[in-house]
Order: C-alpha cells, then sequence, then structure tokens
C-alpha cells in the first residue's frame, strides 16, 4: 500500500534570494565608486598648475567672474593685443564700470570705456555661454578667448563648445594663489571645491550628451527670467 501526502500540510516559504541581492548592489556601488575616483582622476588631469599665454590671438575674450584675479588677467591679455574686444560676462546688476574699474590699473581703466562689454544676465556657466554666444554673433566674431579659473575651465569650455559648436575656443586657465601655494588634497577647503566643481561638470556632460541626441532635459537658462540678486557681490559665482 503506497504511502500518501496530505497536501493541506502548510509548505515553508521558498528562501529569497538577500546574500544574492546584497552583493549584486554591493558590487554595482564599487563600480560606482570606482567609475567616479578615475573620472575625478581624469578631471584632475585636465587643470592647469600653471598660467600659460595663449598660443594665438583671438577676434574676442571673455571672462567668465567668480572667481579672483579673472577680470585683471583678462585685461592684460585685452592690453596685450590678444584681442579686439572683451566681454565681462556675469557682472552683477548693480555694479557698473567704475566698479570694476577700482581694482584696476590706471592703463587697464582706459581700455574699460573704450573696448570691454559688461553681460549682467549670466548667473551660471551656462547661460555665460548663452549671453556669450549671443555677443559673439552680434559682432561676427570667430574665435575666442576664455578666460575662467583651472579648476573651472573644464565646465566653461564644455559649455561653450556646445553653445558655439563653429566657434575656435582658446583657453586661458587662471591659477590663483592658494593652488600655486599648497597642493590640493593638504587643503579641506580646496579638495571640497574641486568635488564640487567635478560633480557639476558631470552634472554637464550628461546633459550635453542627451541634448545632442536629441533630449532636452531643461530649457536654457537664457530663454527664463533671471532670479533676483541676492548678494552685493561684484559677480555671479560659477
Amino acid at each position: 500500500m503506497g504511502l500518501q501526502y496530505d497536501d493541506s500540510t502548510p509548505r515553508a516559504p521558498a528562501a529569497r534570494p538577500r546574500g544574492w541581492l546584497r552583493a549584486v548592489v554591493v558590487g554595482a556601488m564599487a563600480i560606482l565608486f570606482v567609475g567616479a575616483a578615475v573620472g575625478f582622476i581624469a578631471f584632475l588631469s585636465q587643470l592647469r598648475g600653471v598660467e600659460i599665454r595663449p598660443a594665438r590671438n583671438a577676434d574676442g575674450i571673455v571672462v567668465l567672474t567668480g572667481g579672483s584675479s579673472r577680470v585683471s588677467d583678462a585685461m592684460e591679455l585685452l592690453a596685450g593685443g590678444y584681442g579686439k574686444r572683451l566681454l565681462i560676462s556675469g557682472v552683477h546688476p548693480t555694479n557698473a564700470l567704475s566698479d570694476i574699474s577700482r581694482s584696476l590699473p590706471d592703463n587697464q581703466s582706459l581700455l574699460l570705456r573704450c573696448c570691454v562689454d559688461l553681460d549682467r544676465s549670466a548667473v551660471n556657466t551656462r547661460s555665460n555661454a548663452a549671453e556669450t554666444r549671443r555677443w559673439l554673433r552680434e559682432r561676427g566674431f570667430k574665435s575666442l578667448i576664455v578666460v575662467t579659473s583651472n579648476y573651472h575651465m573644464p565646465r566653461a569650455i564644455l559649455e561653450l563648445s556646445h553653445a558655439m559648436p563653429d566657434v575656435t575656443l582658446i583657453p586661458f586657465a587662471v591659477v590663483g594663489d592658494r593652488w600655486r601655494d599648497e597642493p590640493w588634497w593638504t587643503s579641506g577647503a580646496t579638495l571640497r571645491l574641486l568635488l564640487s566643481e567635478y560633480a557639476k561638470y558631470v552634472a554637464a556632460e550628461v546633459r550635453v550628451r542627451l541634448a545632442d541626441a536629441g533630449v532636452d532635459l531643461a530649457p536654457e537658462l537664457s530663454d527664463q527670467p533671471a532670479p533676483a540678486p541676492r548678494r552685493p557681490a561684484t559677480a555671479q559665482a560659477n
């Protein structure tokens, strides 16, 4: 006589593959961490440690405000004949040429009155690029020297080249005193600045690549009303 099993007996639930899922999550996090670290090293490799004069002249010069000595360095390039005109992009709406001239030598102050234009609309790097494109088109310029801090240069070139793919861009990276005086990895403030800038660069890279593929996640910032200024600074930070 064969044995009969009672199907009504409750069966133990099948074990969930928690260990497998945990391994997948840990592995994915490890890959993301390694990828981010490699990307950060590649980002750092783009940053110049010394200031190098442009190898050639250009039609115009643009300086993206937000860091020390950027404007004075751009004025030196203009005085040296590296460009016909200079655009200072990102000037605070309450500031005038006279406010900028106070921090410049007398010979550069004279150039301010004849050969410098102010952009008060840009509030970040993307709108810097949009306003610079408008300025170039109005003047028919085809080449541009870009002046900004060395840590900001990769993102600036990314945004400008996306906005103006037909314009020749010549970078002039401004190296701050802190960068010269101490290695970046010994300063917590500098490290935080670089990590923040790297995150912004990655976000801009993703947005630009998606836009090139026809996926525009956000309208161009220059087409939106600019927010009211909150601080009486010389320029907006990038």
